[in-house]
């Protein structure tokens, strides 16, 4: 295995089939990026607060009252159960969140990006034999399943907690809780398309008021009952587990609560980049949770009636309708947390082979990882809808808010210790610290949902499992997809010969091939000299390579190579473009033509040949007939390359062959 790795914290090296750019474009761009992020530190942590922040910032609205009604009361709200649990919640916050994600998996960046699929990447580039490289990606799998099941439900039970609130307040507001919640969601799913950073820049004011307010309301309780400072000791979480193990199990089945988020706030570091998040995690958010939790406790021990809403209860009766509107616009802004992750996570599956080709619209024009995908945002806003419409309020989701956490927090985990032990070569007595420290945590917070699997837990389960269904059936396809395509393509220097030959007439014109490499005949090419038996006199097989820079640079952009022979006509083409450059091949050609004589003609006379697989399922053949049917309806969403290359419908022609399944 390679030492050469890159340390704890820097980009992954740039996988340019070309070798990497030269370092005047890319490490200069990289270098202008990071100094852009610096300058902007402050804008971006605001923006990240609007973003990344969202579903473990409103926490507090429901995990105390959960830990508190779950097991038909089995936590009392006693000093003693009280205290416990607050530093339950304190030290499950600073282990997962501030230790395990904050401080450590951040550093583990795939060119920027975070999330469970950003470690599978990491590992699948490092690590050697199929076996392994096989249970990394099926623990991806998992987890990446496990995280979209968690951004259905995250939306969903937040927007209709809040919504709720306003019963609090009236109880005949109770028929409208439903309607305004849909309402909300669907205004919030039709503002994707504007993009995180102009979503972040609107939410990250109201979320600032938002984690303010959480301080307030928690200062005056504790300055009413100081003794609560003492639940910081982790020696009352320990206490609470040795004198009452049963009802410590049970309370873990809401303490869990108060870190959901955390593998949003992981998958959605590309967005803002790591810098931002931290410094919003430990100035603002960090502070304003832990002082709330106390207020809460607080309140808890002077008043235990308090249970049943303990977070409303914190504030004056005066303020309570203006709490519940806050809380409102904050639970909305908690769904962008998952949200935005979705389109992370859902880009980074398509790059691993798991998804097909997505349509990705880049949003700004100076972070990489801000992204909308269209497809998913509207997956997402379906299966919210269909789940406010069937469970109808947040109480009866609230048995299925934990497994899906709980779950991709281990896979999580695991990838993260094989990275440390496999590449970065941690030594062994650190991996066991982090085993005793985060992973024990992990795993009985697992158990614990675990036993919500009958009552509702059952739902990221069964999203997951689809969406298991959906990555196992798309990658098994594409795999023998692209191994009958490699059989029909044939080698391309073998076909430039028999070009060369003379065997095959010459016609006038200009035929441009978009295609992946310049190893393989594009099927459009095979397919126009076996129907037609001719050759245009000038052949581009042309390729773009997406580098993870956000531009380059024209002069640098466009690379020309002849295949070995420079009087043949036929050229291959390489289109470099960063993350806010086009995949326009047509002006990318515009930078080449009259490079070299093969590339001297009129652009605008070209037609291009696009070569497309018809897949159709027949039979058995290997594959049941649903996952057939399956793989083929995944290959017919996949993006329209002619929109994606901006090529000219009216000089554009598709061409392929039909393959059965």
């Amino acid at each position: 295995m390679s030492t050469d790795v890159p340390r704890p914290g820097t980009p992954g090296r740039d996988r340019s089939p070309t070798g990497g750019p030269p370092p005047s474009t890319a490490a200069d761009t990289r270098t202008d990026l990071r100094a852009v992020r610096h300058g902007k530190g402050v804008a971006l942590a605001l923006a990240a607060l609007g973003v990344v922040f969202g579903d473990i910032g409103t926490s507090p609205l429901y995990a105390m009252q959960t830990v508190f009604s779950l097991g038909g009361g089995a936590v009392e709200p006693t000093a003693a159960d009280v205290y416990g649990v607050i530093s339950m919640v304190i030290w499950s916050i600073t282990i997962i969140v501030s230790l395990k994600y904050v401080a450590l998996a951040m550093r583990a960046d795939n060119d920027g990006e975070g999330g469970i699929l950003a470690l599978v990447a990491l590992l699948r580039e490092k690590l050697t034999g199929r076996k392994r490289l096989a249970t990394v990606l099926t623990l991806g799998m998992i987890g990446a399943a496990l995280f979209y099941g968690d951004a259905v439900i995250t939306p969903a039970i937040s927007v209709m907690s809040a919504v709720e609130g306003l019963v609090v307040v009236n109880a005949g507001f109770e028929e409208l809780v439903l309607p305004i919640s849909a309402v909300i969601l669907t205004v919030l799913f039709v503002v994707q398309r504007w993009g995180t950073e102009a979503v972040g820049k609107a939410f990250g004011p109201v979320m600032t008021v938002w984690f303010l307010t959480l301080a307030v309301l928690g200062v005056p309780h504790i300055v009413a009952h100081p003794g609560i400072v003492a639940a910081i000791s982790p020696t009352y979480a320990l206490a609470f587990v040795v004198d009452n193990p049963g009802a410590a199990f049970i309370a873990l089945g809401g303490v869990v609560l108060t870190i959901t988020g955390a593998e949003a706030l992981y998958a959605d570091m590309g967005h803002f980049g790591a810098g931002a998040i931290r410094r919003g995690w430990y100035w603002v958010v960090f502070p304003a949770l832990a002082l709330n939790y106390l207020g809460q406790g607080a309140l808890i021990v002077e008043d235990p009636t308090a249970i049943a809403s303990p977070f409303f209860t914190l504030a004056p009766v005066w303020a309570r309708l203006p709490l519940v509107i806050l809380a409102t616009l904050a639970t909305v802004i908690a769904s962008q947390a998952v949200i935005s992750g979705a389109y992370s996570v859902s880009r980074q599956a398509v790059r691993l082979g798991m998804l097909p080709r997505l349509s990705v619209k880049h949003t700004s024009r100076e972070e990489g990882g801000q992204i909308y995908v269209p497809v998913v945002n509207w997956i997402l806003f379906i299966g919210v809808i269909l789940l406010i419409v069937l469970f109808q309020s947040s109480s009866r989701l609230a048995a299925a808010y934990g497994l899906a956490v709980t779950g991709t927090l281990i896979l999580t985990s695991v990838l993260f210790l094989m990275l440390a032990r496999e590449v970065w070569r941690v030594q062994a007595w650190r991996i066991a610290v982090f085993i005793l420290v985060v992973a024990v945590i992990e795993v009985a917070f697992f158990a614990s949902n675990l036993t919500k699997v009958v009552s509702g837990g059952w739902l990221p389960l069964l999203i997951a499992g689809v969406v298991v269904a959906v990555m196992t059936t798309w990658r098994k396809g594409n795999l023998d997809l692209h191994e009958r395509e490699r059989q029909l393509e044939g080698p391309l220097d073998i076909f430039v010969r028999v070009v060369r030959s003379g065997r095959v007439p010459r016609v006038p014109g200009v035929a441009i091939y978009p295609h992946p490499n310049s190893t393989t005949v594009p099927i459009a090419m095979r397919s126009n000299v076996d129907f037609n038996q001719v050759v245009h006199e000038h052949v581009v097989l042309v390729q773009i390579i997406n580098e993870n820079v956000p531009h380059i640079r024209h002069k640098d952009r466009v690379s020309v190579n002849d295949l070995g022979y420079s009087d043949d006509g036929i050229v291959h083409v390489s289109i470099r473009v960063g993350f806010t450059d086009s995949q326009d091949i047509p002006r990318g050609l515009a930078l080449a033509i009259g490079r070299t004589p093969e590339l001297d003609f009129d652009l605008d006379q070209a037609h291009y040949f696009l070569s497309l697989l018809s897949v159709h399922a027949v039979g058995p053949r290997g594959w049941k007939t649903w996952r057939k049917r399956l793989f083929v309806w995944l290959s017919h969403i996949a993006a329209n390359r002619t929109e994606v290359f901006h090529l000219p419908p009216d000089r554009t022609v598709v061409m392929g062959a039909a393959i059965e399944f």
